[in-house]
């Protein structure tokens, strides 16, 4: 029998999460409860455990869920609610007099709702069971003795999931009510037609519906709230905003200190704690979409939750009898497969140990700041270093599970300086999302015919696509040899370089060497290298009408014979054709048709001469199939409230910030290792475990003097992720930011921002870039540094590879700590050991006065927009200049996107603006970054274009006259 069955599970069950498997489960004795009607489920205790309050569908003409007292000294049973419409989620009174529950009884077609339900089971269309959130439904309370009725609310909405305090003055509930009392936009009314949960939050009233609040303000479903025996905390699930995860919280009995407990990203709801408050119990669905099991977690959520079912199928809503001893949850291990309640005897001190042999939560690795100084020190310091570039840290690579432990270190540690969380649903994380790559599907092909003979290749042996190929098919068509595919314009004293002068690849397949030709000078290979980058060759491929390019190495000595890896990028782009690399084997079979020529026309290329030609009898077909990875990273953002305003008022608050994420293995093409450190962890002591460490040490000193900055501004704290993959945490918070403001900067919304990016090397010199945003840097600089004694270089600089950029191009303020690049830089060598740990003292030091000051500053600094040297994006792009500056944290987009233009460069003066995408330029197709830096080489300074940019979804044509490059 399932029910035998679910006994034995109970008994022999070992919690996985206990690392020796030695110990025995919490339940005992477990058994089925409720037998009568189709299910039943949601029983909670009285305040003297002696009866129960639960939800059954049991009543004769009624197909809802009724409400039901069992009496567990007699085990009577009578029903609370009147029998008409539905209800859920009963509670009974401490005093033991009266309960309260939700109903539908006041809609008026309650009944007809009732007999259209009975109808279509009868006819045998009996739906699959799921939950609504009827806006009938309303709390009311029941006299236990004469059964008398009081309405407790009175609002169109879902009013629900309530529960007595314990001392039964307050009721904790759920309800979407806001979303019917205010105007919403035509979307957000069809989401309240589609998913009404969305709107659900957390209320709290006097326990006679009086003084009503509103705990809660998140996009997605806050909901089954309950008290802690204290009655100081509540613990809910609150839901993605897409519904398809859920997680445990925390919260004060007034809605402040939110605390996010579990971090599973999968279906975690139903949370209650055990009455001693030590402990949380809780369903999730991590072992299966449809298998729910019980865990328990610690209250704090430092150790990582430990299950204590074992059974497939469902069990959740999970409850304690007030003594602690006895555990009552629903469970479908009924010999009908529905649900019914069980009970069962639970064992504290059992489930203390099990969670006591719990691993660490990844948030609460280490304890990040227990024990350190409030000063500024060395040793703490160094610590942080070494822990963020622990052998578990994995290298930081924004996506992956090294990171997602950094990033939980530095939660972890603003949560322990009291630090207000600033992230996403009022939590200490902000995630977003982003492309982090390709992978090999299945179906991937490709054959060789040389006359006539064809031979398949194998991929991933002789062949493989690159990461950003167009999938797709290419039937076989013929192949055409264009060198080392390398077309450049005249520079100075530089002559250009075009391969395609003397061929014509239209529908053809393009065979291209990898890299540069090896006979050159060092200039002349200088002057090359911007147009050997792989996806820009395969760029001026397309822009001739090559059906596809397969790329090879060059048949000289010395030149490896390896296939270019799938590079982890996040923002890559694709090359809007098939894109493929063969070996050499397979290049010199191509190339066979050349017979003798191969030598003499290996060396004309090798000296930087065009050379291509047609393959005559040479073909190919290839099938490209890849799938394309999304991934999520997350930034850590805390407030140190001093201004005493609620976030969203007062002065703009000061942000300062350092990037938490790194290289991993050195998956990126940001890797500088080599073969020799290829899948090595890349620990980024300097770069920029340096900057989190000081950034920690900023906020513990600042936070250490919140009495006397007493109505000063708000500081923000802030560790990015995304930023060796393209500025993308901060890019990501500063749209969202101004986005929320519907502004399109953050002049008003953010006063300034600080910096701190390698900043664990100094030697000679700290450079602080960014001074030429604002004249306030010099004065701060003068009086900061008067104390510090740092050797500093200033920079005017604005437009760095680092967060601060994403931040002025938003219109604010900037400073960036930079002390310099050094022979380690992106490489497996930059370890902990390495770094001045005094010098970065008195970095952090510099910056904790820095950031006092402008903290304690009434006034906004001057924000002064400064022209962009030398380079479009970060890009060279021949001897012309456009100003405009492309988003690189963009991704999916069919085009270049702008985060801004250049002040008095062609683009202003043509009228583009940031937020614009380019599509085409002087009659070139732009769909990436590598088409835009073609097009722009073939502009002649002083000759005016078309620039086509998408705005707001409408093409709108501009004319640009493009300026020499000084």
């Amino acid at each position: 029998m399932r029910v035998a069955s679910l006994l034995v599970a109970f008994a022999l069950l070992v919690p996985p999460a206990v690392p020796d498997a030695a110990l025995a489960s919490p339940i005992s004795n477990a058994r089925q409860l409720t037998f009568e009607g189709q299910r039943a489920g949601e029983g909670y205790f009285s305040a003297d455990g002696s009866k129960m309050i639960f939800q059954s569908e049991r009543t004769q003409g009624n197909p809802f869920f009724q409400i039901y007292l069992f009496d567990l000294e007699t085990g009577d049973v009578e029903r609370l609610s009147t029998g008409v419409g539905k209800t859920t989620c009963g509670w009974l009174h401490p005093d033991g007099e009266r309960a309260l529950f939700a109903t539908t009884q006041f809609d008026p077609t309650a009944e007809q709702k009732m007999q259209a339900e009975l109808q279509a089971r009868a006819e045998g269309t009996d739906r699959r069971y799921a939950w609504d959130y009827d806006p009938t439904y309303e709390i009311v309370e029941t006299d236990l003795d004469d059964g008398g009725y009081t309405k407790l609310t009175d609002a169109r909405g879902y009013d629900a999931e309530g529960s007595y305090s314990p001392d039964g003055s307050k009721i904790v509930f759920a309800s979407n009510r806001h979303a019917y009392a205010q105007e919403l936009s035509e979307a957000e009314a069809e989401r309240l037609d589609n998913q009404p949960s969305y709107f659900m939050d957390l209320y709290v009233m006097d326990s006679d519906g009086t003084d009503v609040r509103r705990l809660t303000d998140t996009p997605g479903y806050d909901g089954g709230p309950f008290w802690r025996a204290d009655g100081d905390k509540i613990v809910w699930r609150r839901f993605s905003e897409d519904g398809k995860r859920a997680e445990i919280y925390t919260m004060d009995a007034d809605g402040t200190d939110v605390r996010q407990i579990t971090d599973l990203g999968v279906m975690s709801w139903a949370p209650f704690f055990h009455p001693s408050g030590d402990y949380i119990i809780f369903a999730n669905n991590q072992q299966g979409f449809a298998n729910f099991e019980l865990y328990i977690v610690d209250a704090e959520g430092r150790r990582e939750p430990v299950r204590v079912t074992d059974r497939e199928g469902f069990d959740g809503l999970p409850t304690f009898a007030p003594d602690g001893e006895t555990i009552s949850w629903t469970s479908n291990a009924t010999s009908s497969g529905d649900s019914q309640l069980f009970i069962a005897d639970w064992d504290h001190q059992q489930a203390l140990q099990l969670l006591d042999q719990a691993p660490l939560a990844e948030r609460a690795a280490a304890p990040s700041v227990d024990g350190t100084s409030a000063e500024i020190t060395v040793a703490d310091l160094k610590r942080h270093v070494e822990r963020l570039t622990a052998k578990e840290m994995a290298g930081r690579l924004t996506g992956t599970e090294g990171a997602k432990r950094a990033t939980a270190y530095v939660a972890d540690a603003f949560r322990g300086l009291g630090l207000t969380p600033a992230g996403a649903d009022g939590g200490l994380f902000q995630p977003f999302e982003f492309t982090a790559g390709v992978a090999l599907a299945t179906g991937n092909t490709l054959s060789v015919s040389v006359d006539g003979e064809a031979r398949p290749l194998g991929v991933e042996a002789r062949w493989r696509p690159l990461a950003f190929s167009e999938p797709g098919s290419v039937e076989q068509t013929g192949v055409t040899f264009a060198g080392y595919g390398i077309v450049a314009p005249d520079s100075g004293d530089q002559p250009g370089l075009n391969s395609y002068r003397e061929i014509d690849v239209e529908g053809q397949w393009v065979l291209i060497w990898r890299g540069m030709p090896g006979e050159l000078s060092q200039t002349r290979r200088t002057y090359l290298s911007r147009f050997a980058d792989p996806r820009y060759k395969a760029s001026v491929a397309k822009a001739n009408g090559a059906a596809g390019v397969i790329f090879a190495p060059p048949p000289r000595a010395g030149f490896p014979d390896t296939l270019p890896r799938l590079s982890y990028e996040a923002s890559s782009g694709s090359a809007n054709l098939p894109v493929l690399a063969v070996d050499r084997q397979a290049m010199r079979r191509m190339l066979s048709i050349l017979g003798d020529q191969l030598d003499d026309v290996a060396a004309q290329l090798d000296r930087g001469e065009p050379g291509g030609r047609r393959l005559i009898g040479v073909e190919a077909a290839a099938e490209i199939a890849l799938d394309q990875e999304t991934r999520t990273g997350r930034n850590v953002l805390a407030r140190l409230d001093l201004d005493g305003q609620p976030a969203d008022q007062g002065r703009p608050p000061l942000v300062i910030g350092a990037h938490v994420d790194h290289l991993g293995r050195g998956e990126t093409a940001g890797s500088l290792a080599g073969a020799e450190g290829e899948g090595k962890i890349h620990p980024g002591a300097d770069d920029n475990a340096s900057g989190v460490a000081a950034l920690i040490e900023v906020a513990q000193w600042l936070q250490a003097r919140q009495g006397k900055l007493n109505g000063a501004r708000d500081v923000i704290f802030a560790a990015w992720s995304g930023e060796e993959l393209g500025l993308l945490g901060a890019s990501h918070f500063v749209d969202a930011r101004a986005e929320a403001a519907g502004a399109e900067n953050l002049s008003d919304l953010v006063s300034a921002y600080i910096n701190m990016d390698m900043v664990g090397r100094l030697s000679d010199r700290v450079i602080a870039g960014g001074t030429g945003s604002s004249p306030i840097w010099a004065r701060e600089i003068e009086r900061r540094n008067a104390v510090v004694g740092l050797p500093i270089k200033t920079s005017a600089d604005t437009y760095m590879p680092t967060d601060a950029t994403a931040f002025y191009l938003k219109g604010v303020p900037i400073l960036s700590l930079f002390t310099g690049a050094h022979d380690d830089y992106h490489r497996p060598s930059d370890t902990a050991d390495k770094l001045n740990y005094q010098g970065l003292r008195e970095i952090a030091r510099f910056v904790a006065l820095v950031g006092r000051s402008r903290a304690l500053a009434a006034d906004e600094p001057a924000f002064v927009e400064r022209e962009r040297p030398g380079a479009e994006g970060g890009r060279q792009m021949g001897n012309v200049k456009l100003g405009t500056v492309p988003d690189y944290a963009e991704q999916d987009v069919d085009g270049v996107p702008l985060s801004g233009v250049v002040k008095g460069g062609p683009a202003e003066d043509a009228g583009l603006k940031g937020g614009d995408v380019v599509v085409e330029l002087a009659g070139q197709e732009v769909a990436n970054i590598y088409d835009y830096v073609r097009a722009i080489n073939g502009l002649k300074p002083g000759e005016q274009v078309t620039i086509t940019v998408r705005r707001d979804g409408t093409p709108v044509e501009l004319q640009i006259t493009p300026t020499r490059r000084e």
